[in-house]
């Protein structure tokens, strides 16, 4: 889509959430969402950020962006700080959620930094106003800065108390017009049980969305997976830990397990 023709959707009240840059890609995306857990920015420490992980992150992110994909990132903060675990502890439950949602900015921020560091321009947009550190959140201006080669880092969750950073990133990536989520974790997929306690839990290469709900896999939580499924958007749920995964995925490549609305080998 031309500048002109971008400002005359502008004009007319709409704004094209597909990807629209011209540059040619090699991989199958062209406009991913990358859900990253607070925990994933741990690296070896057992509190806070590990800067030399944020490193290693960026350079995937670096390069999945010269190759011309359009980045959306969701970061949690439960490496930080957990509203949930706060408000079993008594803490009401809004304000432990705000509290997490603090967390995010922190952590996306300091991703903000490597991802600079590795040459990629960046911005962080959170769902709550703090002008001086972030952007405040406006889709327009999401995808506009997507369409312009930036990566963009979406904190502070929706904004409100009782969602979660997955459902955050589930709508975020339909707004924006994302064509898959990428949700990084520990493991190397999705599993029937445990793969840390149970040695012979079974990995699914395929899901469906109505699969992941009805054996309550907790990969996303439900109202994520339900808002992937009513808008068709696909999950791959892949290990963050192996080097180069997240350029895999972007490229296409069968990694780790995917989340669909089509057939599935997970009976």
């Amino acid at each position: 889509m031309s500048e002109a023709t971008a400002a005359r959707g502008d004009a007319a009240g709409k704004v094209d959430t597909k990807p629209s840059v011209s540059t040619t890609t090699q991989g199958r995306y062209r406009r991913i969402l990358l859900k990253l857990s607070g925990e994933a920015l741990l690296g070896s420490r057992q509190y806070g950020v590990d800067p030399d992980f944020c490193a290693f992150i960026a350079a995937q992110v670096a390069e999945v962006h010269r190759s011309g994909v359009q980045i959306g990132i969701v970061v949690g903060g439960g490496n930080i700080f957990r509203g949930m675990a706060a408000a079993a502890k008594g803490m009401d439950r809004a304000t432990g959620d705000y509290i997490g949602m603090l967390a995010t900015v922190m952590n996306a921020l300091a991703l903000q930094d490597a991802i600079e560091k590795a040459g990629v321009p960046t911005r962080v947009m959170s769902a709550i106003g703090m002008n001086e550190v972030a952007e405040p959140y406006i889709r327009r201006r999401a995808v506009r800065h997507l369409e312009k080669g930036r990566v963009i880092i979406l904190a502070a969750g929706t904004g409100n108390p009782y969602f979660t950073t997955d459902t955050a990133a589930a709508l975020r990536a339909v707004e924006i017009g994302a064509e898959i989520i990428l949700k990084a974790t520990k493991v190397d997929g999705v599993y029937d049980s445990d793969p840390k306690t149970t040695p012979n839990a079974k990995r699914y290469e395929k899901l469906t969305y109505s699969e992941v709900l009805a054996k309550r896999l907790r990969v996303l939580d439900a109202t994520a997976v339900s808002l992937c499924m009513e808008n068709d958007l696909p999950i791959v749920v892949f290990d963050l830990n192996a080097p180069e995964n997240i350029t895999r995925v972007a490229a296409g490549d069968s990694v780790g397990t995917l989340i669909t609305g089509g057939d599935s080998n997970g009976q």
